[in-house]
């Protein structure tokens, strides 16, 4: 794939919106596709968390080459070990355990104050996919989202989007899902209901979503109420 610029190592990873290169064994470039999203910003975000003891990768800002940033190449620490998802699905970590982990991150993530007055970081797309478990426990990843906030919208994003995995019945982790929501969403909770209302629809305006996955917005956050016990 062209470099766009900068010279690149083998692809090792994609995602929705970018795609993650090899650099050598300590770092990796992440390029987002068609100018989505500002990694400037979303590396500000990072070293802030970071710097507050919160588990990302290190990023690099400066340099040449292939670690040369732009609007859309962030340069961060190479990490190893599988997904959340993928230990999931080798049974590496069970739906409780994982649930409990999310919420935990959750929770360490908002004891960090905001850059504006009275706010929380949030990462506003959390969930099993962005949590790599590596030998020195899990990191957060792909924190483009990321803004200043209440922790409501941020539970209540993470909750949905298991929710959506949860009541489709051609996902074969569905009933895991179901599982790890019930698990994260067990007290204490930070979720609420204005929180799981703005997080409906935020994912239904999010151009990355399947006609499918918007669908089954409805239903998913009827199963969010029932769990958390909102009216």
């Amino acid at each position: 794939m062209p470099a766009r610029g900068n010279a690149t190592g083998k692809l090792i990873g994609s995602g929705r919106t970018a795609d993650v290169y090899e650099i050598d064994e300590a770092w990796v470039l992440r390029r987002n596709r068609e100018d989505w999203g500002d990694v400037a910003a979303e590396g500000a975000v990072m070293e802030h968390v970071r710097a507050h003891g919160y588990p990302v990768p290190r990023v690099r800002t400066e340099g040449s080459g292939a670690s040369r940033t732009s609007r859309t190449d962030l340069v961060m620490e190479r990490l190893t070990g599988p997904t959340m998802v993928e230990a999931l699905v080798t049974g590496a970590i069970d739906a409780v355990e994982a649930g409990t982990v999310l919420a935990s991150l959750l929770r360490r993530l908002h004891a960090i104050p905001g850059r504006r007055p009275g706010t929380r970081v949030l990462h506003l797309d959390l969930h099993p996919e962005n949590v790599i478990l590596t030998p020195d426990g899990p990191r957060v990843i792909d924190w483009g989202t990321a803004e200043d906030g209440d922790p409501g919208l941020d539970w209540g994003l993470s909750a949905i989007i298991l929710a959506q995995v949860a009541v489709d019945d051609d996902q074969p982790v569905a009933e895991p899902a179901r599982a790890l929501l019930v698990s994260l969403l067990a007290d204490p909770s930070g979720l609420t209901g204005e929180g799981l209302a703005e997080a409906r629809r935020r994912r239904a305006v999010n151009p990355t979503m399947t006609a499918r996955e918007v669908e089954l917005l409805g239903v998913a956050e009827e199963l969010v109420r029932s769990v958390a016990l909102l009216p």
